[in-house]
């Protein structure tokens, strides 16, 4: 996989705590140039990445319930409705890990529904399907809750299931993008995020079976 191709499925990524417009400017130019799928950006800076990426091909989106997942269901939905009014095209959602660590996997498949109607439900007034990622924050879980999550996303209407937020112990692995990939149906994507720095690496998490890779050294990666 040529690094045209790699750039093509890189949601080029800032989600740093103190990430001001400058920040977020940068993000968007980048991601024109050298064609990323998106720029990933805070619920606050939706509209304003919506601004920078007018009439590019690059989509904007956003994080919902990030990076804990600990939000309540209304929480997530309602949040989830407002950044695709304002101009996201993607929703990466972070589930409930505690509800699976509860094996509360009905709560879990609430929340994912529910975010799933709520942004189906935003007027863009163009018709567009708005890509729903849940994030599974695989570092936490056990093979077996892996499987299961991915089920549950993929019967709940996500259209991706992703492996990290970056902000937990652990990110990407080969071995939990492979499980992922076993886990859904080849319709399904899966995201391979977090700890992805060079090339190789994001060729691994491909060769895997990741056909979207959320990234902060996007431009690194391509440029190496």
């Amino acid at each position: 996989m040529d690094k045209k191709q790699i750039a093509s499925i890189i949601d080029h990524t800032q989600l740093g705590p103190c990430a001001g417009e400058k920040d977020i400017k940068k993000l968007c130019d980048e991601a024109k140039k050298y064609g990323f799928a998106s720029c990933c950006v805070n619920p606050s800076y939706v509209s304003f990445a919506a601004e920078q990426l007018a009439g590019s091909e690059v989509k904007v989106c956003t994080v919902i319930g990030f990076p804990l997942g600990a939000n309540t269901l209304d929480d997530k939905a309602g949040q989830a409705a407002l950044c695709v009014s304002e101009g996201a095209e993607e929703v990466d959602m972070v589930i409930n890990l505690g509800a699976v660590k509860d094996g509360r996997f009905q709560d879990v498949s609430d929340e994912i529904m529910a975010v799933r109607s709520a942004i189906d439900d935003v007027d863009t007034g163009d018709n567009r399907k708005i890509v729903l990622k849940v994030i599974l924050e695989t570092c936490y879980l056990t093979d077996d809750e892996i499987i299961k999550c991915c089920k549950i996303s993929e019967e709940c209407g996500a259209d991706f299931v992703k492996t990290s937020t970056g902000f937990g112990t652990g990110g990407a692995t080969v071995h939990a993008v492979e499980l992922m990939r076993k886990s859904v149906k080849p319709e399904t994507g899966v995201k391979a995020s977090g700890g992805i720095h060079t090339y190789e690496e994001a060729v691994a998490m491909v060769n895997a079976g990741a056909n979207r890779l959320g990234c902060s050294a996007g431009v690194k990666i391509v440029e190496s």
